[in-house]
């Protein structure tokens, strides 16, 4: 590719048809195109049939985090008016300090108590930042309760979150959520709490076909990202390389990067399932000479073209919206104009688009 990247370059034209707003029946029935960056040549496969393009020595990389029910709502105590609140991240602070976006947050000021709907929990608005962000302090309320420690506070929280909550789906699919969102928009795998979004490239995978994989000999490497609503910002600036990520908090154990290293070293690939696994890896990486290091914090890694990818042979993704760092990020891995080729195929292919929708491979 020629020249920087602009803006304008991220734009498709969807038919609002082509979003998928309810899963396939069965997660890996979904369907594949593939994407051969060394041949240009597309394949349309079904999700089950990865198994065809994925080799006993590589390691498959999937992030096992899981969405909290993080859509709130409540009333202002004394003036009874209604708050929507999606939790972004828990700051690692004393007592249960969550970073929200608030709806609507014109008329909130620190001080401000918001009682829950379904459940004894309240929210104590801490501080009121720009583009409705808040910081909030959660409490359960009613007669009989103590102080508490800050894990028992946080345990007590947790548990009413899931009965209070809702899931978080993406405002294009344009519903409310249903009771089968609960297990559908979460991956097989996901074990810890914290992300407001799926890893949706993930959530193609079956028990079954994990297993298959890794009957196979091919490594299933757990790491986590914490996916946050900033992931799925769009790029408003007309130059793609002066948009910023919100950081998001990831982890990656010894085990992990040991796993890594050593898939590496006998010629496997590395094969991230999402987006968020590519960023988690591209942020633990030595880029002088490739190998893996155990790590946690917070990442704001942004991928834009060029990139020079150190930790990414390979590719499982879902199909992005348009002017999304998400799109971006897997511009700079296949190039623009062989990107821009496979999405029109897909369009034209009547391929779902979107978070439920179906998933690319490129290789």
């Amino acid at each position: 590719m020629t020249g920087a990247i602009e803006l304008s370059d991220l734009d498709f034209a969807l038919p609002a048809g082509s979003i998928a707003r309810y899963p396939v029946a069965e997660r890996d029935r979904s369907r594949l195109l593939v994407v051969d960056r060394k041949q240009g040549k597309l394949q349309h496969r079904t999700f089950s049939e990865i198994v065809e393009f994925l080799r006993p020595e590589d390691a498959l990389v999937i992030n096992e985090t899981k969405v909290l029910p993080a859509r709130i709502s409540g009333r202002k105590i004394g003036t009874g008016g209604r708050v929507e609140l999606l939790l972004i991240a828990r700051e690692q602070t004393p007592g249960v300090v969550w970073r929200a976006l608030a709806r609507p947050a014109k008329r909130l000021h620190p001080g401000t108590v918001i009682a829950m709907t379904g459940g004894p929990l309240e929210a104590e608005v801490l501080d009121v930042a720009d583009h409705g962000r808040v910081r909030v302090a959660f409490r359960t309320s009613g007669e009989g309760l103590e102080a508490r420690s800050d894990q028992d506070s946080w345990n007590d929280v947790s548990r009413l979150l899931e009965s209070v909550g809702q899931v978080p789906l993406p405002p294009y699919l344009e519903r409310e959520p249903e009771p089968e969102d609960r297990s559908r928009y979460q991956t097989v795998y996901a074990r810890r709490a914290g992300a407001v979004a799926a890893p949706t490239a993930g959530l193609h995978f079956t028990d079954k076909l994990l297993r298959q994989i890794e009957a196979m000999g091919i490594g299933v490497v757990r790491i986590l990202l914490h996916v946050g609503p900033g992931t799925f910002e769009p790029i408003r600036s007309s130059d793609p390389r002066a948009h910023e990520l919100e950081a998001e908090f990831y982890e990656v154990q010894a085990a992990a990067a040991d796993e890594l290293n050593r898939r590496r070293q006998e010629g496997g690939r590395i094969i991230p399932v999402g987006t968020t696994s590519v960023r988690t890896l591209e942020t633990i990486v030595d880029g002088r000479d490739g190998r893996f290091e155990a790590s946690s914090g917070w990442t704001d890694m942004f991928v834009c073209p060029p990139f020079d990818f150190q930790a990414t042979d390979a590719l499982i993704t879902n199909f992005h919206l348009p002017r999304s760092s998400l799109l971006l990020l897997v511009a700079a891995l296949t190039g623009l104009e062989r990107l821009k080729q496979a999405y029109a195929e897909a369009i034209e292919g009547q391929y779902r688009f979107y978070s439920y929708g179906d998933a690319m491979l490129i290789v």
